[in-house]
């Protein structure tokens, strides 16, 4: 399905069927697009959501909402939906360089 591999930007979401308890093969399908900026789980069952979360190619994994961020909380996605990550501890690191100088005083 081309909406699925594509990166809209808009209010666009996609639900897709899969057979019951066929979680790898929903995380293949999720996984094999090209970007990765975010994604959605909807479930009753929060232990299927984490497990999911963690195995999802995506920068930012919502469970049972969509769009809730927290200014504190990283931002970035995986694969060809940017690099690296803005807001958040995360993003001032990489602001700042570190430098070690050693000497020895005679």
């Amino acid at each position: 399905m081309y909406i699925a591999q594509e990166e809209s930007f808009g209010p666009v979401m996609v639900i897709s069927k899969f057979k019951n308890g066929d979680v790898d093969g929903v995380l293949r399908r999720a996984n094999t697009t090209e970007y990765g900026l975010a994604s959605g789980v909807f479930t009753k069952d929060i232990s299927k959501a984490l497990y999911i979360s963690e195995k999802l190619e995506a920068g930012t994994v919502f469970i049972n909402t969509y769009n809730k961020t927290d200014v504190a909380a990283p931002f970035g996605g995986f694969k060809q939906s940017g690099f690296g990550k803005d807001l958040g501890k995360l993003f001032s690191l990489s602001l700042t360089s570190h430098l070690t100088v050693q000497w020895k005083n005679n």
